[in-house]
């Protein structure tokens, strides 16, 4: 189970959507399915679990918009991972387009991590 504090809301929507709430809960499920399946090569934990997702939108027209850090900046695949984050969620059917951007503020700390994330590292 992820902990609710660490994880971020994968959907949102500033002002009223024209995709139903079943359909944008569909879409949150799908994403948040297909972030689990990208790793941080240097940590046996995927991308969502570990706290790197910080935003996610989905406008009406179904372009994702993702904003993503690193555990470090030099992260050695920091050119990489946004394109294997992108790659991942356009397996998505009827998704139009995925931009992934990389961020660093605020700044990754383990306290982003989830419950699940921590246990498969043993840090409690």
């Amino acid at each position: 189970m992820t902990d609710a504090a660490a994880a971020p809301e994968p959907v949102s929507a500033e002002a009223p959507s024209a995709l139903s709430q079943d359909e944008l809960n569909r879409l949150t499920d799908q994403l948040i399915e297909k972030l689990k399946t990208v790793y941080d090569p240097e940590i046996p934990v995927d991308i969502y679990e570990l706290g790197l997702i910080y935003k996610v939108d989905v406008s009406d027209d179904k372009d994702v918009a993702i904003e993503m850090t690193l555990t470090a900046p030099g992260c050695p695949v920091a050119g990489e991972m946004p394109g294997w984050v992108k790659d991942a969620v356009l397996e998505i059917p009827d998704l139009k387009s995925c931009t992934v951007d990389l961020v660093f503020e605020p700044p990754w700390d383990s306290s982003r991590m989830s419950d699940e994330a921590k246990l498969q590292l043993n840090m409690f």
